[in-house]
């Protein structure tokens, strides 16, 4: 089925945001042939199994069709113009009673790939009590997973307050994975270019 068996884990992938810097709906965007969007889903899936939602706003009625086939939940965020935090709270809620952590993946860092998150997973899976958080840009962020301590600290977020400051105020019990690929993030089309042509130049 999966690469990992893990009913412990629940990931959610954030994929709520208006894309206005890109123009459209950038979660639809095919990189290597496939919507950045299915890619992150095939990625948290492997290391989370069928315990995946996907967290939707401002363009949910171009997006959802487009999940159809997927085995993932779906949940919708009608809080989005408020900014990230609404979409971290509706992934709290998204976590199934037997789940021991949550994996929070952004959408557009489409850098990441399947053995980048199997990393985490594993460095999770050694200290579950811990946070376990990609270190990239000098520091912990997403991708991560949270143990169900943090919950209460996500779900105290507001506006665009990120996973960040629940990591910050918990820097003792974070376990950092270096992870140069979670910094690259699709913002632009200026940015897909950008990760179109390194991509070429890296095939042989």
């Amino acid at each position: 089925m999966n690469d990992v068996d893990s009913p412990g884990l629940h990931a959610a992938i954030l994929a709520a945001g208006a894309s206005t810097r890109f123009g459209s709906p950038k979660q639809l965007v095919r990189l290597a042939g496939a919507p950045v969007l299915h890619q992150a889903i095939a990625n948290a899936a492997l290391v989370a199994g069928h315990s995946v939602t996907v967290v939707l706003g401002a363009h949910a009625r171009e997006i959802g069709p487009a999940l159809r086939q997927s085995a993932v939940s779906v949940v919708i965020n009608r809080d989005w113009q408020e900014g990230l935090a609404s979409s971290i709270r509706a992934a709290v809620h998204s976590v199934p009673a037997g789940s021991e952590g949550l994996m929070l993946v952004l959408a557009d860092q489409v850098g990441i790939t399947a053995e980048d998150l199997k990393r985490l997973f594993a460095a999770w899976r050694r200290h579950p009590v811990l946070i376990a958080a990609a270190l990239h840009g000098g520091s912990p962020g997403l991708p991560a997973i949270f143990p169900r301590w943090a919950f209460p600290d996500l779900l105290a977020l507001r506006g665009d307050r990120d996973p960040r400051l629940v990591i910050r105020r918990n820097i003792d019990q974070v376990v950092r994975i270096p992870m140069p690929n979670a910094a690259i993030d699709l913002n632009t089309p200026e940015d897909l270019l950008e990760i179109e042509t390194a991509s070429s130049r890296a095939e042989p």
